[in-house]
């Protein structure tokens, strides 16, 4: 029904940069919300930025400013770029595609890793 494929991560030094991608791909859902959320080791997973179809975007607070969320359509790709990386950003993110629908689960991509030191 669907997929998530994520990719991007990488080590990057402080202050680097990084745009990671998830491709999605479904044929169920005409309507939905990606979204970016992470985990870091001994943490819960928390989230960081989501587009609804159509283009509407929510940052959380903490990245606003140097982590972006954007889609290409043509290429069913959702994007999360990171500017001015800090050692709070490193963890494992994960693409989430949510249809909003009642009685339905969001779906997860399998992750990708972002290690940030110097």
């Amino acid at each position: 029904q669907v997929q998530l494929v994520e990719s991007g991560g990488g080590l990057v030094q402080p202050g680097g940069s990084l745009k990671l991608s998830c491709a999605v791909s479904t044929r169920t859902f005409n309507f939905y919300v990606v979204g970016w959320y992470r985990r870091a080791p001994g943490n819960q997973r928390e989230f960081v930025a989501s587009i609804r179809t159509g283009g509407m975007t929510n940052i959380d607070a903490r990245v606003k400013g140097r982590l972006t969320i954007s889609s290409d359509s043509s290429k069913n790709t959702v994007y999360l770029e990171m500017n001015n990386l800090k050692p709070e950003d490193p963890a494992v993110y994960y693409c989430n595609l949510d249809p909003q629908l009642k009685g339905v689960s969001p779906y997860w991509g399998q992750g990708t890793q972002v290690t940030v030191s110097s």
